[in-house]
């Protein structure tokens, strides 16, 4: 068990970083790609050179014998869920940070994005079965809570379960929500609650993979264990067909997955543990503004 000041300065190090990159990136294009509900109705004033014809309210006019406009604002506030895979498979980490903490750092961004945008952030936590739910709210000790909670959040179960994530978030999330769905998608069998989350919701995929995991390295004889299960298999590595096996394996798998996502017609952020992500924070941004004046 982590020492609680070591949890703490964890934490106040992951919302400085997080925090200066919304600040510095992604504030402004997290406020243009997820809009508002819709909008409200503010005043009615007179025209000015400029306005929209097509925001003139006649009636009025007839009344006033002169031009006047109806103002809307944008009905802003956003209900953003985290849905976050916990179970052991995260765990695994080949280079510095393993996919649990990179999965942590990208929804921290995603988080402070949607508070400084006055918008709700909500958490779902889940393996073989819902963790944790933390209900939407807004402000930043509620973020760091959150934060918390991903980090060091110690789950009952080892395995993945989609479905059940994907149930609870339909059945509890009764509005409309951006949903981020953040996992390495070790699961099968999810396709109709991811099709139907997909419709209720903006759901954003968020595949999760670490080299480590896409390849046999030739080191001779080893033992293998899934995290989620705990079966160890003894493993050949200098066996050249086995690790193009593997390999080819693996490229299905990860195929089948993004085949999953376009299916349904949702976005995805695909990270990697051993890359930078910001690069692809960033091109999903403008790929999401891009088609957002284009429509």
């Amino acid at each position: 068990m982590q020492d609680t000041r070591e949890i703490l300065k964890k934490i106040r190090r992951l919302e400085l970083r997080t925090r200066r990159l919304v600040n510095s990136m992604f504030a402004g294009s997290y406020h243009s790609v997820f809009k508002g509900r819709g909008m409200n109705f503010e005043e009615v004033r007179e025209y000015t050179p400029g306005d929209e014809i097509r925001s003139i309210d006649w009636n009025v006019t007839a009344r006033m014998n002169t031009p006047f406009v109806k103002k809307f604002t944008e009905e802003r506030e956003l209900t953003v869920m985290l849905v976050v895979d916990v179970s052991a498979s995260g765990n695994f980490g080949s280079v510095n940070t393993s996919k649990r903490e990179l999965a942590a750092e990208v929804a921290s961004i995603l988080a402070f994005s949607a508070i400084q945008n006055n918008d709700k952030v909500g958490l779902l936590l889940f393996s073989d079965e819902v963790e944790l739910f933390i209900h939407p709210k807004k402000g930043r000790l509620h973020t760091l809570r959150l934060i918390r909670e991903m980090l060091f959040f110690e789950p009952k179960q080892r395995g993945t379960n989609l479905t059940a994530a994907l149930e609870y978030l339909n059945k509890v999330v009764t509005r409309r929500a951006v949903a981020f769905l953040i996992s390495d998608f070790m699961d099968e069998g999810y396709s109709r609650p991811l099709a139907i989350a997909a419709r209720r919701h903006d759901l954003i995929a968020i595949p999760v993979v670490d080299p480590g995991e896409e390849d046999l390295p030739d080191v001779g004889l080893v033992t293998l264990e899934d995290p989620e299960t705990g079966e160890q298999i003894d493993v050949n590595t200098s066996n050249r067909a086995l690790r193009g096996a593997y390999l080819a394996l693996e490229d299905r798998r990860k195929k089948a997955i993004e085949q999953e996502f376009c299916k349904v017609g949702i976005d995805m952020i695909p990270l990697r543990t051993n890359e930078d992500y910001l690069h692809v924070l960033r091109a999903f941004f403008a790929r999401r503004e891009k088609r957002r004046f284009s429509a």
